[in-house]
């Protein structure tokens, strides 16, 4: 979703010319060559973000290719940051970081992790907290990177 959402705002505010890559990977193999969860091409659909992505592995050469690898939550940051190669220039930090610092949850797991957090559904509704939490930190990233985005996702 994140990926989908930020790249539907740099097209939105025309800095296409100035990202040579936006990629998205997890850092566990799980789904390698599914589509996104039904209940996130919804939620972008839902708000006409279109998602084209595939879900793919993390690789020790992103750390080389991208110059930003962004974590959904304190457990994939503290992964990248044990795989990221030494002499890798690459920025690591949590996407929230570009917003109000939270985490972004994984929704499609919360039938599992109802425990843990508090705060999240297994229905739609956690997907629609997400999207929004992907428009503000995919908005912040763009400003931390000097753009003015002048286009949000209503």
């Amino acid at each position: 979703m994140a990926q989908a959402v930020f790249t539907h705002l740099v097209t939105l505010n025309g800095l296409e010319d100035r990202f040579e890559t936006i990629a998205s990977a997890g850092t566990a193999g799980y789904h390698i060559g599914d589509k996104p969860d039904s209940r996130t091409i919804s939620t972008c659909k839902k708000n006409g973000v279109p998602v084209n992505s595939f879900a793919q592995q993390v690789k020790s050469s992103d750390f080389d290719n991208f110059d930003y690898i962004l974590a959904m939550d304190s457990s994939n940051l503290r992964n990248l940051i044990q795989i990221k190669p030494r002499q890798s220039t690459a920025t690591v930090k949590l996407f929230g970081e570009f917003g109000d610092g939270k985490i972004v949850k994984d929704p499609s797991w919360s039938q599992y992790q109802q425990c843990i957090f508090i705060f999240i559904t297994i229905e739609q509704e956690g997907f629609e907290y997400d999207f929004k939490q992907c428009v503000d930190y995919s908005l912040g990233l763009l400003k931390s990177l000097g753009f003015n985005p002048t286009k949000s996702i209503d």
